[in-house]
């Protein structure tokens, strides 16, 4: 009976790292800013067929209309209820996405905005998604309810009430994030609350959460929350199925408060991840790819099985929330496809890939004055998410989800998971490769010169598709071809010109 309590108790402390995607898919897609409709759409037409196994959306409770500047991106982040209506839709769009999504085997994951309410600097009177009145210089916000009672003002010692100090974790915990009002996370009624909201979503059927300023919170505090939550939707879910929790806390070092101290919650960003992978393959401060031989824990990365990993995230893509100019993105397409390809096929943490939209880029003295801009809109209504001939999107929607050589490491990594990093090669610079076990095999050349080199890749003999610059198609291949010998070994030549400078190859893409 003990030897059953202890199973018992693993499998609920293991459940909130699971993310529960359907066997065989190892990723998901964070679908910044689409509404409900097209996010359903996705995960019929696109998602499923291609192997993603989930996504985060934006979050979807009510929200502060900011008109100055003109509906920015950061307006779902101000908080006035947790009514289910924002510009990607209302409550019943919200729940026919989750039951699609679900019905194809792709999960939906939450982006839970629990640490604070709008701020000081909204006005009473201000428009709010659903319409609802809220006053934040009287801390009120009927249709929750909050009132003063619910907030942390306190507790913060600052004399302006906002976070002064990074390296007092009180204040970064118990004060105003840039004069969010932070809420009151000790107390039963707050934590019901928010339990409340969450459960509402698990309910629906969504899968799990991000949990959006997770370093703003004490970790007991989340904990609590989490206690209070349903099992999942047992439509789509096996009995007993907890929601899988992500924790955003940004710790590059230095601070106060350390990622570790959530892992006993769930997984947690790794922030790391992107600021370093993109210092090596702009190869600056000497970096090479040649160090990434002990890529993951061996950076002083956090354990893998706890570690939610990105290339570049809705924030720092823009040039906040931690890694600075090193962070590649869309705007970096050469280096960011090899970037997210190396995340993809490296064995490390769970992967989320990123898909973005344009906006008018316009820098005053190295910094992007329009970061703030909202997504592709008509007068502030988000703008369909329209498909291409060539399968990309229009109306400034850039997917980087649906460009061929992301897609296809996304089924890489399908195809080699669980297998072991195996078969490193590199030629003490920037050009480098590696295997899965004998399911799949990576080559980049990130040097000035052209690669050419006979490797072990650890594969069956046979002739194999390269994902990157083509796909498999029936008996044929659309890109480069691999030969790989009754040995295990192949030839590889990638110009340092190419327009993509690397190879994959993988047990499907064998002909």
């Amino acid at each position: 009976m003990k030897f059953f309590l202890l199973l018992s108790a693993i499998g609920f402390c293991w459940a909130q790292y699971d993310p529960h995607t359907k066997s065989g898919r190892t990723s998901i897609v964070h679908l910044f800013e689409w509404r409900w409709v097209d996010v359903a759409l996705e995960c019929e037409r696109y998602l499923a067929p291609k192997g993603f196994g989930g996504v985060q959306v934006s979050p979807p409770n009510e929200n502060a209309v900011i008109t100055d500047p003109s509906r920015p991106w950061w307006e779902r982040y101000q908080p006035v209820s947790y009514k289910l209506c924002t510009r990607s839709g209302n409550e019943n769009e919200f729940k026919d996405m989750v039951t699609r999504c679900n019905n194809v085997g792709v999960r939906i994951y939450v982006d839970a905005v629990i640490n604070h309410m709008t701020g000081s600097g909204v006005s009473a009177g201000t428009r709010s998604t659903c319409g609802s009145y809220f006053n934040p210089g009287s801390e009120d916000f009927p249709a929750v309810p909050y009132s003063g009672w619910d907030f942390n003002d306190g507790k913060c010692k600052t004399g302006s009430g906002d976070i002064e100090s990074y390296n007092d974790a009180y204040q970064v915990r118990d004060c105003r994030l840039v004069s969010l009002l932070d809420l009151a996370l000790e107390k039963d009624y707050v934590r019901s609350t928010i339990a409340n909201y969450l459960n509402h979503l698990i309910d629906i059927g969504v899968a799990g959460f991000r949990i959006d300023a997770s370093k703003h919170m004490w970790p007991g505090d989340i904990k609590a929350v989490l206690d209070k939550l349903n099992n999942l939707n047992t439509k789509w879910f096996p009995s007993g199925s907890k929601p899988f929790i992500y924790q955003e806390v940004i710790d590059l070092g230095g601070e106060a408060i350390t990622s570790s101290e959530y892992f006993g919650n769930g997984r947690v960003t790794e922030f790391k991840y992107g600021a370093k992978l993109g210092t090596v393959i702009r190869k600056w401060n000497g970096e090479k790819m040649a160090y990434l031989k002990n890529w993951g824990e061996g950076w002083g990365f956090m354990p893998s099985d706890r570690a939610l990993v990105f290339v570049d995230n809705h924030d720092n893509q823009r040039g906040h929330g931690a890694g600075g100019a090193s962070i590649l993105t869309f705007w970096d397409p050469r280096m960011y496809k090899m970037a997210v390809g190396f995340m993809l096929a490296h064995p490390y943490g769970f992967t989320r890939v990123m898909s973005s939209y344009r906006w008018t880029r316009h820098f005053v003295d190295g910094t992007d004055v329009n970061d703030w801009m909202g997504p592709p809109n008509n007068n502030g209504v988000i703008k369909e998410v329209t498909i291409n001939a060539d399968t990309t999107c229009g109306n400034d929607w850039v997917c980087e989800h649906r460009w061929r050589q992301i897609r296809n490491m996304v089924m890489f990594r399908n195809v080699v998971d669980g297998q072991s990093f195996t078969n490193w090669w590199d030629n003490g610079s920037n050009q480098v490769a590696f295997g899965r076990g004998n399911k799949g095999f990576i080559v980049f050349n990130n040097d000035d010169s052209t690669l050419s080199a006979t490797l072990q890749t650890g594969l069956p003999a046979g002739t194999y598709c390269d994902v990157i610059s083509g796909d498999k198609s029936g008996n044929s291949c659309t890109g480069i071809q691999i030969s790989v010998s009754s040995d295990g070994k192949a030839h590889f030549s990638i110009s340092n010109s190419a327009e993509d400078p690397f190879i994959a190859i993988h047990a499907d893409s064998k002909l």
